[in-house]
């Protein structure tokens, strides 16, 4: 059977990583897959650097449009990035009547119902396994592997720079800004980390993985997203002394009311595996009624990585090449005309436990007041822990005018309780003279099967 030909928009880190995996393993690829696949066109900007990777057999051009317009192109690897030239590339590709395969998590977490629906009226494919976690098989686990499963919730560590700079802090006990240095100075963060930093990415992926799920559209505009700038060392230390880590968590669970999609650092406790996850690992824990919880895990970026996995889609589009659009998976795990209305629930709505931090006076009577606000609330409380005074003096984070207060922190753990009623209480909190400095509130998610 003639093999089936591909071609790369971009040769990047993904995209030479791809080219040289497939070339190394063609022969394993061309046994699974029932036929050959090989990349005969690439487009890059840089045409003489794309053209020493790929080598004399392969035609390199400066057009993207120029691959989408040959004939003899089955499928079209977008590896460019972002939402701009790349959405629509993308849709002229699938207009022309190409098979598409993308890692670009940004244009399917905004634009992808537009491209899915434009992919199903044209009868090709949009394959995206490398979106989400590199090198993980999550999105061939969500649709086929545990597609007899209710899914419950889904909660994962899906950036690498974070995590690299979490556990950082955690080992070294060093302060965020000092850690991201480092980070970028290895090469773990770039040089603008804003969309790693602020959860902007995990943000993108959680949303791809919750439409999956839960049958939904992607809807990123919907997710609530912090990042993990504002974190300090103590909240770490203390974190770990209360038998927890912080990890920044992709989350999408599935409530009475509708569907939480969310990403914001998280206290998680640490004897659960995904605790565990070090270094620039990626991790997802996925709970389905039938299966209970279970881990991915593994790299999560990097050339090859990322590669195997734009490779498998390739693989599953090679194999389904002929076959009847109506048999094949949906994009999304389910039917086009089956897919649910469920709300994704504003962040207020959320119910999870919190730890609190309060940088207090060390005076008579300030515990009672604030167990009294948080009592009032109706948001009881798990755990307390308080610091003696002379181990938080000098530690920078008290406002001007009040280091000569003797001060203490206050470490509360709650039970769960709805975040637009905590986020009455902290103002409350807040508002008290014996409250030196802003309030530190991080969710705490227990993970339990």
């Amino acid at each position: 059977m003639k093999a089936i030909q591909v071609g790369l928009l971009g040769i990047g880190t993904v995209g030479s990583g791809t080219f040289n995996v497939l070339k190394r393993n063609q022969e394993e690829i061309k046994r699974r897959a029932g036929r050959g696949i090989e990349i005969t066109m690439v487009a890059d900007l840089d045409v003489a650097r794309a053209q020493s990777i790929v080598g004399a057999g392969v035609k390199v051009v400066n057009d993207a449009r120029a691959v989408i317009a040959n004939p003899e192109i089955d499928i079209v690897v977008e590896l460019i990035g972002g939402y701009g030239i790349a959405k629509q590339l993308v849709l002229e590709a699938i207009a022309a009547g190409k098979h598409v395969v993308t890692a670009n998590k940004a244009l399917l977490a905004v634009h992808g119902t537009e491209i899915f629906a434009a992919a199903s009226a044209k009868g090709v494919m949009v394959a995206f396994e490398a979106a989400v976690a590199g090198g993980i098989p999550i999105i061939k686990a969500l649709r086929e592997g545990l597609t007899a499963n209710r899914i419950q919730w889904i909660a994962g560590i899906i950036n690498g720079t974070t995590n690299f700079i979490l556990s950082e802090m955690r080992d070294k006990g060093l302060d965020f800004d000092i850690v991201l240095k480092e980070a970028q100075r290895l090469g773990y963060a770039e040089a603008d980390p804003t969309f790693d930093i602020e959860g902007v990415d995990a943000g993108h992926k959680a949303t791809i993985l919750s439409a999956i799920a839960y049958g939904i559209p992607v809807q990123f505009d919907k997710a609530y997203v912090e990042g993990i700038t504002k974190l300090a060392a103590q909240d770490i230390r203390y974190a770990e002394q209360l038998g927890y880590r912080i990890k920044l968590l992709g989350i999408t669970k599935r409530t009475a009311k509708g569907i939480e999609l969310r990403v914001h650092p998280s206290l998680v406790p640490a004897k659960r595996l995904i605790a565990n996850v070090e270094g620039a690992m990626n991790a997802v824990v996925v709970n389905g009624d039938a299966v209970g919880t279970t881990l991915y895990y593994g790299k999560g970026a990097g050339s090859e990585p990322t590669a195997s996995a734009v490779i498998a889609d390739l693989v599953d589009i090679a194999r389904l090449h002929t076959a009847d659009p109506q048999n094949r998976v949906p994009h999304l795990a389910f039917q086009p005309d089956a897919m649910s209305s469920l709300p994704v629930l504003p962040m207020s709505e959320v119910v999870t436990s919190y730890y609190l931090r309060l940088r207090v006076a060390d005076e008579a009577g300030v515990l009672a007041q604030v167990t009294r606000i948080l009592a009032d609330a109706g948001i009881s409380i798990d755990a307390v822990l308080q610091r003696e005074a002379d181990e938080v003096q000098g530690e920078g984070t008290a406002p001007e005018g009040t280091q000569s207060v003797p001060q203490t922190d206050l470490i509360i753990l709650t039970h769960d309780a709805r975040e637009g009623t905590m986020n009455d209480a902290l103002a409350k909190l807040q508002a008290l003279k014996t409250v030196l400095a802003p309030i530190v509130r991080i969710r705490k998610e227990e993970l339990n099967g």
